[in-house]
């Protein structure tokens, strides 16, 4: 998700549930160590609760990152194993570190001994030619002395020559049966699925036998996916907003105060194009943010011409 959850899609997925926790874009832990920090991992307090994801293979340094993330509020600290980019491979993190599990134990280890919020990792069910039926589980034998207890599971394997990264998020084929056998083999472990899941009602089904689910393309794409997270999951006794037209209204306040501080408007609603997805006035909708909010002094003015747009559709 490099690129796409930035702090203000998080600011406007947090409209929409209150209750799931918010992920960033993978941060490379020697980015924090020598970066600008508060660009590159800054947030707001009402994006709670929100974790960050890093990128790293060196037990010290992912250590010293995990330390400055916590110090600046994140919940929850996640290893990426299973990011297949090129970059990431350069890098030596990601998911060719599927081929090292006592290194990504190692990581986990020094990040468990230097903060005090909980530790999570994200891997893939293999990479290349191993084969899942084995690697998956010797993957999470070794990793979990670390000590860590909760896995995020991509339920492909990754293919580091020949595909690309988004190759990757559709070519390999999908195995959830494998990742409930790998729960049910590990009952005290909390394992999370994620990878293919279109919509909330597919996560839903495909999550029995595990103990939640991650989305990640369903979320940015069709955001509206998010809306009934709360009442849904969480047994809460209804959700933050009724409709799309509300939800924009209720991040109006955000869009105000970051145009306020010079942002882009485009910056904060390229975000949002996915909102009315599936319903009357979609394209409308589309067209008029990608068109004009990149205009210069572009404000809150072309989300209301959108939604004016859209209105006489959805009344249909």
């Amino acid at each position: 998700m490099m690129d796409w959850t930035d702090r203000h899609c998080r600011a406007f997925h947090r409209v929409l549930t209150r209750r799931a926790v918010l992920y960033t874009e993978m941060a490379v832990d020697q980015a924090l160590i020598h970066g600008d920090v508060p660009r590159l991992i800054g947030f707001e307090a009402a994006e709670h609760p929100v974790a960050i994801q890093l990128g790293g293979s060196d037990p010290e340094i992912l250590a010293r990152a995990s330390k400055i993330a916590e110090r600046y509020g994140y919940l929850e600290i996640n290893l990426n194993v299973g990011c297949p980019s090129d970059r990431v491979q350069s890098g030596k993190f990601g998911a060719c570190l599927m081929r090292e599990p006592e290194l990504v134990r190692d990581c986990l280890t020094a990040m468990r001994e230097t903060v005090s919020v909980p530790v999570t990792v994200k891997h893939r069910l293999g990479v290349d030619d191993q084969d899942p039926e084995k690697t998956l589980f010797d993957f999470v034998e070794t990793v979990r002395e670390s000590g860590v207890t909760t896995f995020v599971v991509h339920a492909r394997k990754a293919w580091l020559k020949g595909l690309s990264p988004k190759e990757n998020r559709d070519v390999p084929p999908l195995d959830y049966d494998l990742v409930r056998r790998m729960k049910a083999e590990h009952p005290d472990l909390e394992v999370l699925l994620n990878g293919g899941l279109e919509t909330l009602e597919h996560g839903l089904a495909e999550m029995q036998g595990t103990d939640g689910i991650m989305l990640g393309r369903a979320a940015y794409h069709t955001p509206w996916t998010l809306a009934e997270v709360d009442t849904r999951l969480y047994g809460e006794a209804s959700d933050p907003c009724a409709t799309p037209f509300e939800a924009v209204e209720a991040y109006r306040p955000y869009v105000e105060s970051q145009l306020a501080k010079g942002i882009k408007l485009h910056a904060i609603t390229r975000h949002m194009l996915g909102l009315f997805a599936g319903r009357p006035g979609a394209r409308k909708w589309r067209q008029i943010l990608s068109e004009r909010a990149n205009r210069p002094g572009a404000g809150w003015e072309v989300l209301e011409d959108a939604l004016d747009a859209v209105r006489p559709a959805a009344a249909e």
